[in-house]
C-alpha cells in the first residue's frame, strides 16, 4: 500500500528534541481542522458522523471531538466503556460476534448495537428482550456485506471472498430484518468518494423495497474525507440523495479521516553500522509501534527526508529479523542521538502499539501548532509492560 500522508504540515517546524523518545505527537490544531471538515460535510449532507475509536481513541481530545461529531462507534465492550467514560453523543457498537456475558453491558452502554448476522440477533433475542424490560433503550442493526469489492488489498477488503464481516446481501430476506432498525455497510479502506458511489449503486437495487421499513443506513468507515483530493461536494449530494430517496437517516464512521496528517512518531537513532548497506537501529519498532508497516505493508513517510544523499536502512530494536521500517535518504549517515520522525502516525499506529520483547511504549504528547503549547499527556514505564503479564 502507498502512504496517504499529505506532507509534514506544521510539523515541518516542530523541534523533535522537545519530547522524549519515542513519542507520538498529535497536533490538536490539525485534528480540529479535520473535524471541522467532517462537520461541514455532515451539516450540508444531512448526515451524522461518528468517530471510529478503533482508528483513533486518544481520549485526551475527546472534548474536542464532542464539539464536532455526533458521537463515536466502538468495536466491543472495552471501547464502549471508553466511549461512555470520555466521549459525548451517540454510541454505536459493532463486533463480528459478541460473548453472551458481555452483551448485557454493551446493550446498556450503547444507543445502537449492530450484529454481524441474523442468526446472532435471533440467538440473543432473550438478552435483548431482557435489557429492554430492564428499561434500556437501544436500536438494533445488521451489518451487510454488499459483495462488491473496492479495497486494494485483500486483507483490508471487507468484501473479499469468504469474508467474515457482514451478512452477504445475496442471502438477505425480509424476515432477516424483523426487529432490525438499520443496516450497516462498511466496504472501504483509505478511499475516496468514487468507490463508495460504485458500491451503493451495486447494492441499492439488491435491497429492493427493504429500506422502506428501516430508520437508518450506516455507510461505515474507510472514507478519506479530509484528504485534499476527496470529492467532498459529491459526497454531500450523495448523502442527501439517500435520505431523500429512501427516507432514512445516514451515518458515516470515519476513523483515519479525523486524525489524517495530525500526528508524528518521534524517535532516535541508537546505533549505525555497515552491512553491505548502512543500517541504523532506532528506538522506534515497526512491529511494536507501527505494525501496519509490516502488515499492510507500506513505507511510512519520514519528516524532512533528503532528496539525495546516503541511503540508510532503518530498523527497530526488537529481535524480530523483519523489524525493518524501510530505506531512507539522509544528507549523511546519521549517528547515535539523531532524532527522526515519521508522518501521519496518529491513526491506527497509536492504538496498535505493543510491548513485544519488552520494547517500551512511545510517550504521547499533544501539541497546538497555533500557540506552540506542548503537553506531555502520558509516559509509560516498566510497570505497563509487567502488569499485562503474569
Amino acid at each position: 500500500m502507498q502512504t496517504q500522508a499529505g506532507g509534514p504540515g506544521a510539523f515541518a517546524r516542530f523541534d523533535l528534541g522537545r519530547v522524549p523518545s519515542p513519542c507520538f505527537v498529535v497536533d490538536e490544531t490539525a485534528v480540529r481542522s479535520n473535524l471541522a471538515v467532517l462537520k461541514d460535510v455532515a451539516d450540508r449532507g444531512g448526515a451524522k458522523v461518528l468517530l471510529a475509536l478503533k482508528a483513533f481513541s486518544m481520549w485526551a481530545v475527546a472534548d474536542l471531538v464532542g464539539e464536532y461529531m455526533h458521537g463515536v462507534c466502538a468495536s466491543g465492550l472495552w471501547e464502549a466503556r471508553l466511549a461512555r467514560e470520555h466521549y459525548k453523543g451517540e454510541l454505536t457498537t459493532y463486533a463480528p460476534a459478541y460473548r453472551a456475558e458481555d452483551l448485557p453491558e454493551i446493550l446498556r452502554l450503547s444507543d445502537t448495537v449492530i450484529f454481524n448476522s441474523p442468526a446472532q440477533i435471533a440467538r440473543f433475542e432473550g438478552l435483548i428482550a431482557q435489557a429492554r424490560a430492564d428499561g434500556e433503550v437501544f436500536e438494533i442493526g445488521l451489518r451487510l456485506n454488499p459483495e462488491s469489492s473496492e479495497a486494494e488489498v485483500a486483507k483490508y477488503d471487507p468484501c473479499c471472498p469468504g469474508s467474515r464481516l457482514g451478512f452477504p446481501v445475496s442471502q438477505l430476506r425480509p424476515e432477516h430484518l424483523q426487529g432490525v432498525d438499520g443496516l450497516h455497510v462498511h466496504a472501504l479502506c483509505e478511499q475516496g468518494f468514487e468507490p463508495l458511489r460504485r458500491i451503493w449503486d451495486a447494492l441499492e437495487p439488491r435491497l429492493g423495497g427493504l429500506l422502506a421499513g428501516l430508520k437508518w443506513v450506516n455507510l461505515g468507515g474507510g472514507h478519506h474525507i479530509t484528504r485534499a483530493d476527496y470529492a467532498r461536494e459529491d459526497l454531500v449530494g450523495f448523502l442527501r440523495e439517500i435520505t431523500e430517496r429512501h427516507g432514512v437517516e445516514v451515518y458515516i464512521e470515519p476513523g483515519e479521516a479525523i486524525a489524517l496528517d495530525a500526528g508524528i512518531l518521534v524517535g532516535e537513532i541508537l546505533d549505525t553500522f555497515d552491512n553491505g548497506v548502512h543500517v541504523a537501529i532506532t528506538d522506534i519498532s515497526a512491529t511494536c509501534h507501527m505494525p501496519d508497516v509490516l502488515e499492510a505493508p507500506y513505507r511510512p513517510a519520514m519528516l524532512n527526508e533528503a532528496e539525495h544523499g546516503a541511503p540508510v536502512r532503518l530498523g527497530g530494536p526488537s529481535c524480530l529479523a523483519g523489524d525493518i521500517i524501510g530505506d531512507y535518504l539522509f544528507d549523511e549517515v546519521p549517528g547515535p542521538g539523531t532524532r527522526i520522525a515519521f508522518l501521519d502516525q496518529a491513526h491506527y499506529s497509536m492504538v496498535k502499539t505493543t510491548t513485544f520483547n519488552g520494547v517500551p511504549l512511545p510517550a504521547i504528547a499533544l501539541w497546538n501548532s497555533e500557540s506552540d503549547a506542548l503537553r506531555l499527556v502520558r509516559q509509560f514505564d516498566y510497570r505497563d509492560f509487567r502488569d499485562r503479564l503474569s
